[in-house]
């Protein structure tokens, strides 16, 4: 989670001199300057209820006329941020970071997701007044910070002119504090980092990192993971209430109305292994959904070879195991400041910016550009699900993904133990805490599921007959299952893999869906003991890569037993309330007949459009 940048919109004042101004404005007499930036801090920025939040704020010491402000409400701490704020005061712009309450410098009570939006607009219009801006406000920030741009946009502040949101979740489905409506135990890091005000103890990552494989070991209930954290955490205690999407989380984000009216120039920035890209596409897919011709074409996306720190593109072409050609480095400083200039200051539009969507494809290492996700010259390929010749398919006899509906065996089943520590205990040995904390794994982790499921049974692997010639995937996958069980709920996760002819693999995207929102994401639905239903993996995370000749495609369906995700014992009740008392053990079938087709949907760029 880290800063992003976005440039602020249009108003002018008619001033004498520089000087005068900030004379006028009564700015704090502690402003020190430092290589020609004048550095205010304890800027305090009142609130419509009587609140204030703090502000570190960094402007040129020499000013001719008011300049456009950008700002960051920020939970992580402004006082980070000086060599950034520094940076965009000697190129003409002020620079305003801001803690959010609670956190950094700010008073308060810090409720995530809940106040940001107004306080948001508040800043703005402050911001907007001061006598050193000329009325353009832009904001930037990377993943909560991303989503705080989405929340304060919503409201609609009227000076805000620009956003670059980076990396942004999208609470209630796509990163904090749960995928899928599975809850991640990440969270809890999450909220040491950012309370720190609360006068909680804090504690480190590895003493973190062992209340979680406690809780694993011990089947804890999720719902009293904060409690192993020297104390109840209200943020923790509130989310755990709305297990499902429902008014709580819409309340969160844009509505469609919303997303409708948004009429500024935005930049989206993501990865194809950032830990919040299904969070920050679900913004973009949700505006350009439903926003009108003209401001679709001032939304632009861009979907890199990255992780979640993508504002460190410019440093490294490798990532988890695999290298880039070196178009995949973006001075991504230099990205902004050119937005901020075409969008605050009339300059020439950023060169890269060719169409409204550039994606990296891996394997070709090139970019490409559309003009929208929907224009990708892409077409739905299916591979079939077929039994092997050994049934029960595994990495050492894997079943088939085969072009035409299935021939063998109709149908495979499985075990899942919730009570089995041992896939847990692997992932502790092989990887302990990993960087990220989506479901989605990196390709380092690649072979771990596949090894996982074949040593202790939790799920069935399938994969492709070899490629006959080089083929690109670019676009979201979508997987259509037939299953049976004899519990009333599980959680299922999907995979999916290119493995090379050396027997290497890399993880494309994944899927995770719990049994109970199958339909719908805000409706539970108990599954009946028996009776085979469909269900559908749509929430796949975008990828773009050229599969090599001779490689194979390898899906991976299981029931996750994750130190990383929380635990759904097949009970049927409040998952995050479970414990090895309501455990099940669950047979799973997987089926594939022809009334029961289980398919794998990839987007496949035909040979004449690459």
């Amino acid at each position: 989670m880290k800063p992003w940048v976005s440039a602020p919109g249009c108003r002018c004042l008619l001033v004498l001199a520089a000087l005068e101004i900030l004379t006028a404005a009564g700015l704090p007499a502690a402003a020190q300057e430092n290589d020609g930036v004048l550095v205010d801090r304890q800027v305090k920025i009142p609130m419509r209820d009587g609140a204030h939040l703090v502000a570190t704020v960094y402007r040129p010491a020499k000013m001719a006329q008011p300049l456009p402000v950008l700002f960051m409400l920020d939970p992580y701490g402004a006082g980070r941020y000086g060599e950034e704020g520094h940076w965009y005061a000697a190129r003409g712009y002020i620079l305003a970071h801001v803690d959010v309450r609670e956190c950094g410098d700010s008073p308060g009570t810090f409720r995530p997701f809940e106040t940001e939006g107004r306080d948001g607009y508040d800043t703005a219009e402050w911001l907007a007044r001061q006598p050193y801006s000329n009325g353009k406000i832009g904001m930037f920030g990377g993943s909560y910070q991303g989503w705080v741009q989405w929340a304060t946009l919503k409201e609609f502040p009227p000076h805000l002119k620009t956003i670059i949101p980076g990396v942004s979740t999208y609470p209630g489905t796509e990163g904090i504090p749960k995928n899928r409506n599975i809850n991640l135990p990440y969270v809890m890091s999450w909220l040491h980092q950012v309370e720190r005000n609360s006068g909680r103890p804090s504690l480190d990552g590895r003493l973190l990192f062992e209340r979680k494989c406690e809780m694993y070991r011990k089947h804890l209930p999720f719902s009293q993971f904060d409690s192993l954290h020297l104390g109840a955490s209200p943020p923790f205690q509130t989310w755990m209430k709305h297990p499902a999407v429902d008014a709580y989380w819409d309340s969160l984000n844009p509505t469609e109305e919303q997303y409708a009216r948004m009429n500024i120039p935005i930049l989206t920035l993501t990865g194809h292994f950032d830990a919040d890209q299904t969070g920050a596409m679900t913004h973009y897919r949700r505006h350009v959904q439903n926003a009108s011709p003209e401001a679709r074409k001032k939304h632009f996306v861009i979907v890199g070879p990255w992780d979640h720190q993508v504002y460190r593109a410019k440093g490294s072409a490798e990532f988890a195991g695999l290298t880039f050609g070196p178009t995949s480095r973006i001075d991504m400083t230099q990205l902004h400041l050119d937005w901020f200039n075409w969008t605050l200051k009339n300059g020439p539009k950023p060169a890269f910016l060719e169409k409204n969507l550039a994606y990296y494809v891996m394997g070709e290492e090139r970019w490409k550009f559309a003009d929208s996700l929907e224009t990708l010259p892409s077409s739905p390929r299916n591979w079939y699900l077929d039994s092997g010749e050994k049934g029960a398919p595994s990495l050492a006899a894997p079943g088939l993904l085969g072009d035409a509906p299935p021939r063998r065996a109709p149908s495979e089943t499985y075990t899942y133990d919730p009570l089995d520590t041992r896939p847990g205990e692997m992932e502790i040995e092989l990887g302990g805490e990993p960087g990220s904390y989506n479901i989605m794994s990196t390709n380092a982790l690649s072979q771990r599921y596949a090894q996982s499921v074949s040593r202790f049974g939790h799920g069935l692997v399938y994969e492709s007959p070899p490629l006959a010639e080089d083929t690109e995937v670019s676009g979201y996958a979508r997987l259509v299952a037939w299953i049976s069980m004899d519990v009333p709920d599980t959680d299922f996760m999907v995979t999916v893999h290119e493995v090379r002819p050396d027997g290497t693999s890399i993880q494309l995207t994944d899927d995770a869906l719990r049994a109970r929102y199958r339909t719908s994401p805000r409706t539970a639905r108990l599954a009946m003991p028996g009776e085979i239903d469909s269900y559908e993996f749509k929430q796949f995370w975008f990828f773009s890569r050229v599969l090599r000749k001779g490689s194979r495609v390898r899906l991976v369906f299981m029931s996750p037993n994750s130190i990383h995700l929380e635990k759904n014992y097949n009970g049927g009740g409040v998952v995050a309330e479970e414990s090895a008392k309501d455990a099940r053990r669950a047979r799973i079938t997987l089926h594939h007949d022809a009334r029961h087709a289980s398919f794998l949907e990839l987007p496949v760029v035909p040979r004449g459009t690459r």
